[in-house]
């Protein structure tokens, strides 16, 4: 059973039957993207893919603080049932946020490829520079296009399967229509202010932390820190993926994700 749903402004498709599960997409993507994973996970569960407030389909606008985001997100699924959440990159930082709220509701997590903070610190050496980043923000104003498709390449950089990631991260990319310019310098500027480091051990669900081997934007050490610094978690890395594993690699990445569901389940 399908449908797709506007739900509190935001995009939502949900697919499948089961206790439900919320995935989570990264930044200037869709949940679309998502599309290669969704006949497996709706065997077990009740999947609601979302888009992110402005990106994709969602009217909504992107909002200025990551609670923002868990707001829309929370409102879209509506019922207070018990969820499994899994996020993406910029989307596993919102629901890291959700699950550090609402633990009572969140009890199951999974974040992939994603950094408590993908600025990097003195103290924190597991991300990209802030001049990158700031660089990468004045590019969307010159050509947003062109700053977007490098982007994707990046994404699968060094990957030992690349071309095929590659390949659906450009079709999808604009599959939902072109990103909405200021949404998208929007949420990169909460990406940039993000720090969870601080509230991640008081996140209590069961939880996955996935990364790719030769990721550059998210690496792999910052996956195995979310792992050690969680209560109840664990660390799975996939040996020759970049920053989208569930589409370069997805024999591994299925066989971590089942995993996890089955045991923490």
């Amino acid at each position: 059973m399908s449908a797709t749903l506007e739900r509190a402004g935001l995009h939502v498709e949900s697919v499948g039957a089961g206790p439900p599960l919320v995935l989570l997409h990264g930044w200037a993507m869709h949940s679309g993207l998502f599309g290669p994973l969704l006949p497996g996970l709706a065997d077990r569960f009740r999947v609601h893919a979302v888009d992110l407030p402005g990106h994709g389909r969602s009217q909504a606008a992107a909002p200025d603080t990551l609670d923002g985001y868990v707001d829309a997100v929370a409102r879209s699924i509506g019922a207070r049932e018990a969820l499994t959440v899994l996020g993406w990159s910029f989307g596993g930082q919102v629901a890291l946020r959700w699950a550090s709220r609402e633990g009572d509701r969140v009890t199951r997590l999974v974040l992939v490829c994603t950094s408590p903070r993908f600025v990097a610190a003195p103290d924190w050496p597991h991300a990209m520079a802030a001049a990158t980043l700031a660089r990468f923000g004045d590019d969307l104003v010159s050509d947003w296009r062109q700053t977007l498709l490098r982007f994707l390449t990046l994404q699968v950089q060094g990957s030992d399967e690349g071309r095929r990631a590659l390949a659906h991260l450009r079709r999808q990319l604009f599959a939902r229509g072109d990103p909405k310019r200021s949404s998208i310098a929007a949420a990169l500027r909460v990406l940039a202010a993000t720090d969870l480091r601080a509230e991640v051990r008081s996140v209590t669900a069961p939880a996955l932390a996935i990364a790719g081997e030769r990721d550059t934007l998210a690496p792999a050490a910052a996956g195995a820190w979310l792992a050690r610094a969680m209560p109840d978690a664990r660390f799975a890395r996939i040996d020759g993926a970049a920053h989208a594993p569930f589409l370069s690699h997805r024999a591994a990445f299925d066989r971590a994700l089942a995993g996890f569901l089955h045991d923490a389940g």
